[in-house]
């Protein structure tokens, strides 16, 4: 008698037809969750800009304090021309880039190495991490005249400020990440006689990589805040002495601006770390 076994529901698909049923709503599910986060963030930051044009069209706040956005771009087109201190406001944006980015350069070519000698190292260990942890919670404005002091008030007292700031997460961030690292895997690669450099450079600085890229993230972000404390000291130009002078006349719509503006550089920068991250270690998140 010819029919279906008892033990196999007529419904059930069979085996070779049911994995790639499982796959693909597995990619769907992916594509959706991934679609919802761009989703809400674009929502979030539409609903921020209609309730700012509306609280300023309405007058709940006073333009001193919050300008309306016709205002900022005014000022947006001011600060192109540079109508609003001689300077074009693509001098301030090259003369903030290469401050924060060189100086981030610096921090990351010392940060990286120091973290490593700190994870790998007793010695290193104690003699660095007594100084970074002293520094590290000081705000840049505390240390700042001893910059002045030492190394004056021309372009290199900016740019140490901006290293320091960034050196500390750096740097400890690639020390938690070689400390992270299986003890298993090292003993695994001595065993099959790798040197001393050869574990540092295949297994511990790939376990090492995920905080590493954190640690740069996280500098980087140090940097833009630190620059408005950098350019404070007799800067020709630059983003934030823009916005310092502005403030100094109550330029409300200017100050915003050009918050707006180190917003965009920083958002950029970060979307680029990201994009680092997830070429470099695709793995992280999924083991």
């Amino acid at each position: 008698m010819s029919g279906l076994p008892l033990d196999t529901p007529a419904s059930a698909p069979a085996p070779a037809e049911a994995a790639p049923r499982r796959r693909f709503g597995a990619r769907r599910r992916a594509l959706r969750d991934g679609m919802l986060v761009p989703a809400v963030s674009i929502a979030t930051v539409l609903a921020v800009l209609a309730l700012w044009a509306v609280a300023t069209a309405v007058g709940w706040v006073k333009p001193l304090f919050l300008p309306p956005p016709e205002a900022i771009l005014s000022a947006f087109a001011q600060a192109w021309n540079g109508d609003l201190d001689g300077a074009p406001l693509g001098i301030h944006v090259r003369d903030s880039l290469l401050r924060v980015v060189g100086a981030f350069l610096i921090a990351a070519a010392a940060g990286i190495p120091a973290g490593l000698a700190m994870g790998t190292s007793r010695i290193a260990r104690g003699l660095l991490d007594p100084l970074i942890e002293f520094y590290r919670p000081l705000p840049p404005l505390a240390y700042l005249p001893l910059m002045i002091i030492w190394f004056g008030i021309g372009e290199l007292s900016k740019v140490l400020l901006i290293v320091l700031a960034c050196f500390a997460p750096v740097a400890l961030a690639t020390r938690s990440g070689v400390l992270s690292a299986s003890g298993d895997q090292i003993n695994a690669a001595r065993a099959l006689g790798a040197s001393r450099w050869q574990v540092l450079r295949y297994v511990v600085l790939p376990a090492a990589l995920p905080e590493i890229l954190i640690g740069l993230r996280i500098g980087m972000g140090v940097g833009w805040t630190t620059l408005v404390a950098a350019e404070m000291v007799a800067a020709q130009a630059g983003l934030g002495q823009l916005v310092l002078n502005a403030s100094n006349f109550l330029r409300t719509d200017v100050v915003v601006m050009g918050i707006l503006v180190i917003g965009l550089f920083a958002a950029l920068f970060e979307f680029g770390m990201r994009w680092l991250e997830r070429a470099l270690v695709p793995w992280k998140g999924k083991v």
